[in-house]
This record gives C-alpha cells, structure tokens and sequence, in this order.
C-alpha cells in the first residue's frame, strides 16, 4: 500500500496526480451524512473522524452522495461506507468484506476515476454464506479456477486517450450462473442497442464476480442499461452518468452489487437429532443417521436439514439433561449421538453381540434418555480399552487434539470431577470450585491416576467429530444445508461458567415475558450475559463458538435472538418468569415517579395482602397458611415473612411442612396460590440500585394495582407503556448492533433469527439491515389485528412454517380447538361448513400448500407436519408428537419418529407428494434429484411484482383450489 500525504499531494506539482471520486446514492435522515474511510491516511487510516465526507445533491428520485480526493497513479486501499451524524459518530455502517480498490495500470495523470458503488446491505452478502457459495450455487463457484483471459483495463486505457472518452467498467455479482454468459446491453452502440448479441460481453473473475470495460463519448451519456443473463434482469433499468463539463477523460468503476435475479426460495424439513429413527441407531438418533436424512430431503425435493442443538448436557446425568438448549459446554458433542459400532473396525464379537442386543432392547417408541447414555458410555469404554493406544497415537487424532485443546482439556477435566464428585455442582469440588489453568494442568497431566478417563472423554468427542464431519460432509456434497441451533444460554453449571465465571452474571437467571408459549413467563434458569466484559476482548468466546459449529454446518438458527437486543433477567431466587426485568434497559427513576405524585414504595413494591383475598384462596385453611408463611402487619393486612419471601424459599418452606404434614392442600396448588401472592405487586426495585423501579409486567391484572386511585393508575399505565414500548428502543438497537455482527461475522455460515415473543420495534429493521431471516409461525402473527399469519404475505427474508420444536405439531394444533379450527377453516377456504376434528391428508396439504408457495425464502416443516399427509402416518395420538412444552421446565425431550428413515425412503408415494407440492412452488431443489427421478421436470422460473417473490399455482395434485379442499372434507 502507498502512504500518501495530503499536504504534500497537494503543493507538490510534478506529482502524477489522479483524482478519485466517490459516489454512492443512498437516503439518510435528518442530521445524518455519508462519509467514506479507508486503510490509507488521505482515508483516515480507519478512523472515521478522519475520513472524507460526501456531499449529497438530488438527481432525479435519488439523493446521490459525492466527493473526490487526488491520489497518485499506482494508488491502492481498502475502503467503507459509514452513516454519521454531525459529530461523525457513526450510525450505521455497511454490512460485508471491505472494498478494495486499485487503480488501473496506464492511467494518466490528470485523469479522474470515478467510483459508482451500491451501498452493501446485509442481504447483499447471502449468496457468499457457506450456504449458498458451498452448497447450493456450489456448480457455479467451483469454476473459481477457470477465469477467462480477456482484454485488460490496462489496454483499454492506453486505447482510450482522447479528451473526453469514458471508460466504463461493470461489475456485478451473479452466484447462481451456471454455463452461461452475461452481457449488457443498452441504447449505446458499445452495448448493442438493446440487443444481447451485440452487447458487451462479461468475463468471469472469481468469486462469483463478472468485470467487464468498454470505452465510450460523453455525449452517450446518461447511460441506461439491464444485464441479461438467459433472460433480462428484472426491476428498472440502471443509470449511469458523467459530468459533461469535464474535458479530462474519466475512468467509471460501477460496482452494480448483485444482479437482480428472481429471488431465489428453496424448502428444508427440521427434525431434532434425537427424534430420528434408523435400522442401525441404538435407541436415539445418531449423527451418521444425517446421510439417510439427507437421502429422503433430497429425493423429497429439500435443501436443508434443520437440527435442534447437539451439545453436550450431561449436567444431571439423568434424563432432566434431555433438554438440548442447557449446554455443559457449548463446544462438546453429545455422546448421545454417537454410533457406537463405528468406533472401530475390529469390534469383537461378545462386544458386537452386546451392541445388537442393546439396540434391540432400546427400539421404543420414545428415547430413554439414561438407559440410552448408560448402556453407549458402557460399550464405548469397552471398545476405548482395546484401541485406546492406536488412536490416541494417531495423526487425525492429534490433529483433532491440536485444534480442540483449548475447550476439550476444561470439558474433559470438568466431566472427571463431575463423576468423581458426582455432582456438577462446583462449591462440592472442594479447592477445584475455581478454575485456574494450573489446576487444569494437573487433572489432565498424563502422569495423574485419572489420565485414562480424561482421554476417555478426549475419545469419545474425537469419534463424535469424525462421524458427524462425515454427515456434513455428505450433506454439502448433495446439496443440502445442514442448520444448526445456537442456544441462547448456558447451563449454570456448565464448563463454560466454570472456566469463564466473569463472563455471566451468576446471581441472576435468564428467560422471556408473557407470551404465546407461556402466559406466566418463562425461567430458563440460565444465568445472563456480561456483555460488558465479554466486549473487552471483542466477544472472542461467541466468536469461538461460530467458529466450532461453522466446522459442521452451514446455516444456523439464533435461539431467541430478541436477547441480543435485551434479555429477560430474573433474580436467582425466582422459579417463575413473571417477575423479571429487560436488561439493559432504563429504568424508572425515583425521581421520575416522585415528580408524578407516586411516592409509596413499600406498597408498590411488596405484597399487601388483605384477610378477605386468603379466605378466597384458601378457605378454611387460610389461618394455617398465614401461620406459617405470612406476617400480620396492619389489622388483616398481611405480608411474607423473612423466610418466606421469594420463590425458591416458599417452595423450600413448602417441602418442609409437607415433610411434617402439616398442610393438607396439594403442594402444586399451595405452590401456585402462594406464587400469586408473592407477585401481586407494581413495581419491582433494582437489586443494585434501590432507587431504580422496573413496572411488572402486566401490572393492571394485580389486586395492588386495582386498589389505587384512578390517578395513580393512569400515571403508572403511561409509565408502563412507555417502559415496555418506547424508551428502549435506540437503547435496544444499540445493543443488538454491538453484538450480532460480531456473531455473523465470525463464519460464513447463513444466519436465521428465531423472532418469537414480545418483540420490540427495532428488531425487524435490525434484521433486515444485517440480512438476518426471521421466522413466521402462522399461529404466531406478528401482526396484532390478525388471529393467524397470512403466508401469502410473508417478507422474503423470512423462514416460515406451520408449527415448529415450541408448540405443538400441526395434527395437534387443528384437534387442540374447535372454535379456532372454525375461525381457520373459515378464514382461509371460504366455508360457513363444518371443518374435520382430524387434521386428515387433505388439511395438512392445503396448509403445508400456504407456505411453500409463500414468498419466504426458506419454508421448513417440521417432520410430524410432512407425515401427516399420510393417513397411515397419523394413528398415534398428535399430542404425543410436540417436542417440547414450555410451561413445563422439566419437559422430558424425548419423541421419536415411529419409523425408520429406511421405510420412509422406500415411500414413494409421500416422496412424490411432497416432491410434487415444492416443484408446483417454483423453489429450488437438489440438482442431484434429477438423477434420481427420471420424470423430473425443472420448475419455471417464478414471476416478480414490486420486488416481491410470486409463486405460481401447483398443478400436481388434484386438489389445487379451495373449494375443491372444503369440498373434500
């Protein structure tokens, strides 16, 4: 790189000087300006305060951003566009790879260059994602190493000397070309006069780049022009324009960002790892069972496989660890997925007759969680004993080792104390509760008595790598995406909290408000971030964390990602989620509440709870209950004693006097009436500042509440509102700015945004500005006038589906409600009729029809959804189908689907069904399908209005309309 001096530059004469001019047209607001920084000091060296700032002016309907700078001849840099205010501090900065620039070999002195740049948006950055460079458009990027030779910017500009002549150079990305030329054409004679045949032809650069130059006259200027690639691009034609004035010749750059393609929409089918059932699994899922799904995704037409998390969580070591969102370590495999028999090739036989034996015996309708772990850690220390030299000796296991060492030595030590003092809880781990890397050192030294077992649990992660590598790799070379889930939190009693305590605020819990999963709230039980020190080191544990999966997948799913914006915090002596806070947000002040007339706390705050509401709740037995959890503080006004004050401590006084019999009511509906007690309060004071207030949420619904003037009321509703709904907002963007590049930053795998809940007003243009795809689950509206989403009119940038892994499935969501089977029923087919109690074949396809026909990039159905056009597929209750319930924290996660991947891949009829409703969409499909049937037919390519995708109607079912499914059933 050239250091250039501005000063000098400027009085120094005989330099050979070219000026460089930057354009780019973009909308700010008020107060806001575009300014250009780079590597280069006449760039300010990457401090935006030093950059140039552009001048806007108005031409035609764009307000188009300029400014130009001399440069020498040989100049070259990195650069990028930033939104600033007044103070240049920055606002908003381009998404992507920094621009490199360097100038043209044979440009002149006195010559200007002019670049015409697109402002880069995070969606502009998708076709580069593993997903889509390594899988999808993998035909067209693994031409990478077949660039053309063409005629070089340097000899068309030594051509190109007369005053007045413009080179223009095009360039555009276009990832989805396969073995065919792009061209652009315009009214120019240079570009053919509208005719491809004529026009000029681009040449192929790398990386999904075409380039291509011609010299032209002012006076052809403006220049008009679309590229066509097999067909003409779609949206207006684009524009390019010189200053006429100048007599210099001028050299255009236009970088064109991405040529404007139908948008590209393809399918995928989410199944949790566990749930999985083949001929060769050992009661559960196994990673090497990905091949065979990823068989059945392809014939069905899928180009994706969505999986739940698949870390390690054997913090319990019984089946409470079947929740798969409670890391142990957020790096470690779980040993659940291992395929035992694939340990080695020369397993004896007493030990494979043991294997056949356990599969047989573990072959249940649903996973046994601890029979599962027990019986494969069981056989796998077995095969570990006999071969434990060979492969910890060996190249690939070193190798593993050598990259891994630094999350596999704390995961192999913490599992060696956890079994050695049978809990994971570290204050029992003696002088071990805190980590040091000395005392690492010494647990896994390989002359200490325990060296066995840590390379026992080196082993086993070792093989797990190897297996499901092996998976991945399959899947990207048959087209398919394999999506991971990136959990939201860690387990409290995780490696990761042991080895990195400062980076998680250890007293308090994580969760979500009242929402569609849970009206009471959520407790996850995980304890909140410290973002604060996890930014010291620029979040280098989140960014080893993408690191680690991006090795086995090449799309992601960000659980919960509102808590990048702000996450639920409760205190750790809360069982329930109603009680919480956002964090970070802005609190109420005391000052703030004084100012407005509210000044008595302690009533605000704590329950006041009156004789007339414990005779209610309690009847008879209520001089009891008060006897032994409450305090008499005003004639029958009564309070929760020390002892008794939060959650935890009732149900610890609970079980204390259900020990003695002392209670006679049942200790779930004890626990219930005296938890709404507990939270029949307005306020909540700040643990670490006592004059900071958080409103509770939902606080009209309270006895305290309604027993407060109408003043009162209506000054703490406004304060609500504007606590929940306002205040946060800039707050709110802030924070998610700070942290989610970050996170897409630190791999090049596709990112997905699970954005369910209370969401704020700023997650949806964060998203859309980062390029993160959002999800819609129909009976989840984000719009509050609407009982059900309307797929139709789903944002492209989106993930949509019926149902997903947190509610129930399709089949038990339409047998869960008549009146709202009803309003459905009515609502999308037209029909006064009365609908099914079943959700028959017939149903399940109209629905399964709305979404992948919707203008989402990515419909992704849940496996039990696809099943259910099958009628033989629905015998089992569909209640026993929904993977997880949220109002239960201690939900057993253990479904599995009733048939093996084998049977399904021999069912050509449901492969032709669903084959049939992806193709009828317009969305993409794995090429290598074609292979497999004879009769596939490429779908036409999918109509485009206002830039919104438009998929055509499916012909390959007789029920293509809505009267004829109402008439069905």
């Amino acid at each position: 790189m050239v250091n250039l001096n501005l000063s000098v530059l400027s009085g120094t004469h005989n330099l050979k000087s070219v000026t460089l001019s930057f354009r780019i047209p973009y909308f700010t607001q008020w107060g806001q300006q575009i300014l250009v920084c780079g590597s280069e000091p006449i760039l300010g060296s990457w401090n935006v305060k030093r950059g140039l700032l552009l001048s806007p002016s108005h031409q035609n309907d764009e307000l188009i951003w300029c400014g130009s700078i001399p440069v020498p001849s040989e100049f070259a840099c990195e650069y990028h566009y930033y939104v600033v205010d007044d103070d240049r501090n920055v606002l908003r900065s381009e998404i992507g790879d920094k621009r490199k620039l360097s100038l043209p070999d044979g440009i002149q002195s006195g010559q200007e260059v002019e670049l015409h740049d697109l402002w880069k948006t995070g969606s502009d950055s998708l076709p580069f994602r593993s997903a889509f460079k390594n899988v999808i458009f993998r035909r067209s990027w693994s031409s990478d190493d077949k660039k053309p030779v063409g005629v070089t910017d340097s000899d068309i500009v030594k051509k190109a000397l007369s005053p007045g002549s413009v080179i223009v150079q095009f360039k555009v990305c276009c990832p989805n070309v396969q073995g065919a030329s792009i061209h652009v054409i315009g009214s120019s004679l240079k570009l053919g006069q509208w005719k491809a045949q004529g026009g000029l032809k681009l040449s192929y650069t790398g990386e999904s780049v075409w380039q291509g130059s011609c010299v032209m006259q002012k006076k052809d200027f403006p220049l008009t022009y679309p590229l066509v690639a097999l067909i003409l691009e779609s949206g207006p034609n684009r524009e390019a324009t010189v200053n006429i004035s100048r007599g210099q010749s001028t050299y255009i750059v236009r970088a064109d960002g991405l040529m404007r393609e139908t948008p590209w929409r393809g399918a995928g089918v989410a199944i949790p790892m566990f749930s999985v059932r083949s001929e060769e699994d050992m009661g559960v899922g196994e990673f090497l069972d990905l091949k065979l799904l990823v068989d059945w995704a392809v014939h069905s037409g899928f180009h994706l496989v969505q999986l739940l998390p698949i870390n390690d969580t054997s913090v319990h070591q019984m089946w409470w660890d079947s929740y798969p969102y409670s890391s142990l370590s957020v790096f470690a495999l779980h040993p659940l997925y291992l395929r035992v028999q694939a340990l080695s090739d020369n397993i004896p036989e007493d030990i494979k007759k043991e294997i056949e034996q356990a599969r047989m015996k573990l072959d249940r309708k649903d996973v046994d969680y601890e029979a599962t772990m027990g019986t494969k850690l069981s056989i796998a220390k077995k095969v570990f004993r006999l071969e434990k030299d060979t492969i910890l000796n060996s190249s690939s296991f070193q190798k593993f080792f050598a990259e891994n060492k630094d999350w596999l030595k704390p995961y192999a030590a913490f599992s060696f104390l956890r079994d050695f003092f049978e809990t994971s809880e570290r204050s029992q781990w003696g002088s071990y509760a805190i980590f040091s890397e000395s005392k690492l050192e010494k647990l896994v030294a390989e002359d200490s008595l325990q060296y066995d077992v840590i390379c026992f649990h080196y082993y086993i992660q070792f093989h797990l790598h190897m297996q499901l590598s092996e998976a991945a790799e399959y899947a990207r070379k048959n087209g398919v995406i394999l999506k991971g889930d990136l959990p939201i939190g860690v387990d409290r009693n995780s490696v990761d909290t042991w080895v990195y305590p400062d980076l998680f605020r250890m007293n308090t819990s994580t969760g979500a408000p009242p929402d569609y999963f849970d009206k009471n709230g959520q407790n996850w039980g995980f304890p909140t971030y410290n973002w604060e020190e996890m930014s010291k080191d620029n979040y280098a544990w989140w960014r080893a964390r993408l690191t680690q999966m991006a090795k086995y997948f090449t799309a992601y799913r960000i659980d919960h990602i509102l808590g990048f914006f702000r996450i639920w915090e409760l205190p750790d002596h809360a069982v329930t989620g109603l009680c919480g806070k956002f964090r970070p947000s802005i609190p109420l002040s005391q000052e703030e509440l004084e100012i407005e007339g509210i000044w008595d706390f302690d009533r605000l705050i704590c329950p006041r709870i009156k004789r007339a509401l414990l005779e209610e709740k309690f009847g008879a037995s209520w001089t009891t209950v008060a006897s032994i959890f409450l305090n008499e503080s005003q004639k029958d006004i009564y309070g929760f004693k020390e002892d008794c004050n939060t959650e935890k401590k009732i149900l610890a006084k609970l079980k204390s006097c259900l020990e003695k019999s002392m209670l006679f009511e049942t200790e779930e509906k004890l626990r219930r009436q005296l938890f709404d007690l507990l939270k029949d309060i307005v306020l909540i004071r700040d643990p670490e500042d006592s004059r900071k207030y958080y409103p509770r949420f939902n606080m009209e619904d309270t006895s305290c509440f309604k027993e407060l003037d109408q003043r009162s009321q209506n000054v703490l509703k406004r304060l609500y509102y504007d606590y929940y709904f306002h205040r946060q907002e800039s707050l709110w963007r802030q924070n998610a700015m700070k942290t989610l590049p970050v996170l897409l930053n630190s791999s090049d795998m596709l990112a997905c945004g699970e954005d369910l809940g209370l969401i704020p007003s700023c997650v949806h243009p964060v998203m859309q500005e980062l390029g993160l795809i959002g999800l819609r689950i129909q009976r989840m509206p984000n719009e509050a006038d609407l009982e059900f989403g309307i797929p139709s009119q789903y944002p492209y940038m989106t993930v949509c589906a019926p149902s997903c892994h947190d509610c129930s499935t399709l089949r038990a969501w339409w047998e869960e409600d008549e009146d709202r089977r009803r309003r459905f029923f009515k609502t999308f087919l037209g029909s006064n009729g009365l609908p099914p109690d079943q959700c028959t074949p017939e149903i399940a396809y109209f629905i399964l029809r709305q979404h992948i026909e919707s203008p989402s990039m990515w419909s992704i159905f849940p496996l039990q959804d696809l099943l259910a056009l099958k009628e033989e597929y629905s015998t089992r209750p569909a209640a026993e189908e929904t993977i997880n319930d949220p109002t239960n924290p201690k939900h057993y996660w253990r479904y599995r689907v009733h048939m093996t991947l084998e049977s399904l891949l021999k069912d050509k009829d449901l492969i032709t069904v669903i084959k049939d409703l992806v193709r009828g969409s317009g969305r993409s499909y794995p090429s290598k399908e074609l292979e497999l049937s004879q009769e596939a037919v490429v779908p036409d390519k999918q109509h485009v209005a206002n830039g919104q995708a438009k998929a055509p109607q499916a012909t390959s079912t007789n029920l293509s309309s809505k009267k004829e499914i109402a008439a069905v059933v």
